[in-house]
């Protein structure tokens, strides 16, 4: 329930606060133009990213290997791209962030962590 509050308010607040404070300090048209520029160029990444996570899941899934990672960066990836479509800076540096292999590979303890919660947990059952 927190994480929806948090999703839902805070960050459309903070997104626009800074988009108002972006458009007073450079100007509406270059706001815009940044907006636009890093929803294009971020599609284009993700795109780019999410081919080569997708030939190395299916090269792993081929091998009878477990994708582990790979799936994990998929994940990533695409949650990245959504986010880097959605208008606003915050969102487009967390988008980028999820793009690039460094930060994913920080990212991913978390991942395991929460995914080994879960399992113990019961919430996620494997078969």
């Amino acid at each position: 329930m927190k994480w929806l509050v948090l999703a839902f308010i805070v960050v459309p607040t903070a997104e626009l606060a800074l988009l108002m404070y972006s458009g007073k300090t450079l100007g509406l048209f270059p706001t815009i133009a940044i907006i636009l520029i890093t929803g294009i160029g971020g599609a284009a990444l993700a795109k780019k990213q999410g081919m080569k996570a997708w030939t190395d899941l299916n090269r792993r899934m081929a091998s009878m290997e477990t994708p582990g990672n790979a799936l994990i960066d998929s994940i990533c990836i695409f949650i990245g791209g959504i986010l880097l479509l959605m208008p606003g800076f915050i969102t487009d540096l967390v988008g980028f962030l999820l793009l690039f292999h460094g930060p994913r590979k920080l990212i991913r303890p978390f991942i395991h962590k929460w995914i080994y919660k879960k399992m113990n947990n019961g919430t996620i059952r494997m078969l």
